[in-house]
């Protein structure tokens, strides 16, 4: 009988349906007999209808050479060592055969190899899923106002906006009619290094600044710089002549000195999609709200909105507060813990459908800079801000006076004397909530490198390095230690090999008299001290190196961290407050 008709199909072994290819390392399919067979060798049979061809393949594969008399047709006989006995004649024994294998191995089997296919075309589905996905993002390059990749061991802030464009069906009632799509909603988010907290601060839209010069990448490919602007409300940092997200950025930056990692924007159909994909969102209000504006009907307590109904009720001011922006903004917050807690909820989470419409709606909704442009890095980036608990995700706002130019009150300025302790705390990592010192130890141990004797001035011998700090910051503070501390064996040696967000002062153990008086007249804190090794000066004598990073604010100003974040309004991620 030839090969096709060793795989007669009642003859076929759902175990053998799928077997292991030893050259590929895969599995693969053996197919009915009328189709052309594996290249995988088959085990022999005992039969022996089924011994012409593959006895063929055998004698091609290796020389021919006597042997005994075979005690069957199909199987040869074993071979004899010289001087040994000749085996027994079979008699009435029959042929070997191969014995069969038992229902429970060949349900194993069968399903081993069905398995083993089913994880390759899930594998392959999924890999396609990812690559249609990645299709939906789409992404701005905002130059150098982003960073161009993601870390997961570093703190990060992103800047989310949400913009006024009316795009899609049924937005015709919201935003301003024509709007190149303004920042009307902006957010930057702070993530701690150590993923224990993070802080979401809310930036007005109505809020008094100066927009920067922006370099901005036009649709050929060059790029050109559009002027700043002073005293304009920060929405216009964006669509306003032709700017980016980019710009908003910068005018972040701008006003509150810390610089934003990276952007997503949103726009109005993004809020509908979401929530509609997690199946709605709850929310609660003091009071019962039929706003003729927005169009929103709530009874008084808690409600669960999407799509249309979740849109207004992020876009309601009339109902709450003073009407005004800042009220809203309280609202939104809410509204974004909410969706937080939903979308990390195990009703989503163990959702195929919920999770794929979620997968599917927050692609599709999102800008994104370059450096956060794949699929694989976004992921990156939610599981890194699932890592922070709900109770450490603090919803506050810029502190803000009414514009003191105005007669009517219509936009807002940053209220100095408290903003500047917020930015502060943001910057320096520092949380809004009372979190848990995950190593009390290490902390201590660097409390204590600022406990012990001083040395005088006239004994410190430093060298001093540009690590970040605007240009001329060293021969400024070369200049200051010596004419006004009595910081005499000092210099200046330019600028350092790499860029630091933090000033630093290295010193090795025999030296640490010296690091603590020069910190005590740098203003500097406990963190800022490196025990380490020391550098031979111009004479080749040992000296402490300070590096002046991005936080030096000037000669003679103190650079002490702060420890403890300043008291302000807000809000957490893990609790319910109504709207009023």
């Amino acid at each position: 009988m030839d090969a096709q008709g060793r795989g007669r199909a009642d003859n076929i072994d759902p175990a053998d349906q799928w077997v292991l290819n030893p050259n590929t390392g895969e599995y693969e399919l053996r197919l009915t007999p009328s189709a052309p067979q594996s290249g995988v060798p088959r085990p022999r049979r005992g039969s022996p209808a089924n011994a012409g061809p593959g006895a063929g393949a055998r004698a091609r594969r290796a020389p021919e050479r006597e042997s005994p008399a075979t005690p069957g047709p199909d199987v040869p006989g074993p071979r004899r060592r010289r001087g040994a006995p000749a085996e027994p004649p079979p008699g009435r024994r029959k042929g070997r055969t191969k014995p069969k294998k038992s229902k429970a191995k060949k349900i194993v089997l069968w399903t081993g190899g069905t398995m083993a296919f089913v994880l390759v075309a899930v594998s392959a589905a999924g890999y396609l899923y990812l690559k249609h996905l990645e299709g939906n993002v789409s992404t701005t390059d905002v130059g150098d106002a982003g960073k161009k990749g993601f870390s997961k061991d570093e703190a990060f802030n992103i800047l989310i906006i949400g913009t006024d464009k009316r795009t899609g069906a049924g937005n015709e009632g919201y935003g301003d009619k024509g709007s190149v799509g303004h920042a009307d909603t902006n957010i930057l988010l702070h993530v701690s290094k150590d993923r224990t907290n993070a802080t979401a601060l809310s930036i007005p839209r109505d809020l008094i600044v100066n927009v920067p010069d922006c370099p901005t990448k036009q649709p050929d490919g060059t790029e050109k710089v559009i002027p700043g602007t002073q005293n304009v409300r920060f929405n216009t940092s964006l669509g306003q002549d032709g700017r980016d997200p980019g710009c908003t950025m910068r005018t972040v930056k701008e006003v509150t000195g810390i610089a934003p990692d990276h952007f997503m924007m949103a726009d109005f159909n993004a809020v509908k999609t979401l929530t509609s994909a997690v199946g709605g969102v709850d929310v609660c209000v003091a009071h019962a709200v039929n706003d003729k504006e927005s169009h929103l009907k709530l009874p008084a307590g808690k409600s669960k909105v999407e799509g249309e109904q979740a849109l207004a009720f992020v876009r309601t001011r009339h109902s709450f507060g003073n009407q005004g922006d800042l009220d809203r903004i309280k609202v939104q917050q809410q509204f974004l813990g909410s969706l937080m807690r939903k979308m990390s909820s195990s009703d989503t989470l163990t959702s195929p459908t919920k999770l794929i419409s979620l997968a599917e709606a927050a692609t599709k909704a999102l800008t994104v800079d370059t450096g956060l442009g794949s699929v694989s890095t976004l992921k990156d980036v939610a599981l890194e801000l699932k890592k922070v608990p709900p109770k450490n995700i603090t919803f506050t706002t810029v502190p803000v006076l009414d514009n003191p130019a105005e007669k009517v009150k219509a936009t807002v300025v940053v209220n100095q004397s408290q903003a500047p302790a917020v930015f502060d705390a943001i910057s320096n990592d520092v949380s809004f909530t009372a979190v848990k010192q995950k190593e009390k130890k290490e902390k201590a141990e660097v409390a204590a490198r600022l406990k012990g004797n001083r040395s005088a001035a006239a004994d410190i011998r430093v060298d001093i390095y540009n690590g970040g700090a605007p240009p001329g910051s060293a021969q400024e503070t070369l200049n200051w230690l010596q004419n006004t501390e009595g910081v005499l064996k000092s210099s200046q040696l330019g600028n350092a090999d790499a860029t630091l967000s933090k000033t630093t002062l290295e010193y090795s153990p025999d030296q640490a008299d010296q690091a603590r008086k020069l910190a005590d007249l740098m203003g500097l804190s406990a963190s800022a001290l490196k025990p380490g090794k020391s550098e031979k000066n111009s004479q080749g004598l040992p000296a402490i190196v300070l590096t002046l990073g991005k936080d030096f604010k000037g000669a003679g100003v103190p650079l002490t961290t702060p420890t403890k974040a300043p008291e302000v309004d807000k809000s957490t991620a893990d609790k319910t407050v109504c709207a009023s």
